[in-house]
């Protein structure tokens, strides 16, 4: 059973950066995809990103392409979303999740709680 936190959510000026991390536990992450997904007050949770077991394959939702990215250390088992240029859209729990595979999906099996990031000034 893998087992997923969350951490480096906060709360941060418009413009400016955090970096969140997912610390896997209980197996090997190495053959599992890892996604970011978020989720707003009254809206529905999106994908933001996605980043394969090799990290040959990372993937974006457009509103975040060229603000945020991720990368993953396989020895440490934890996967990092770079955030910079945040904005008050933005503002959502991030939680990351896991599937054995090279892609994410929406009905990941393993989920963290989630960690609160909110922009504003």
């Amino acid at each position: 059973q893998l087992q997923l936190v969350e951490s480096g959510g906060g709360l941060v000026q418009p413009g400016g950066s955090l970096r969140l991390s997912c610390a896997a536990s209980g197996n090997n992450a190495d053959y599992y995809a890892i996604g970011w997904f978020r989720q707003a007050p009254g809206k529905e949770r999106e994908g933001v990103a996605c980043i394969s077991p090799g990290s040959s394959r990372i993937n974006y939702t457009d509103s975040v392409k060229g603000r945020f990215t991720v990368s993953r250390d396989n020895a440490k088992n934890t996967v990092y979303l770079e955030m910079n240029g945040l904005e008050p859209e933005d503002t959502a729990v991030y939680y990351c999740a896991a599937r054995v595979g090279d892609y994410c999906r929406a009905g990941m099996p393993y989920w963290g709680q989630g960690t609160q990031v909110t922009v504003s000034s």
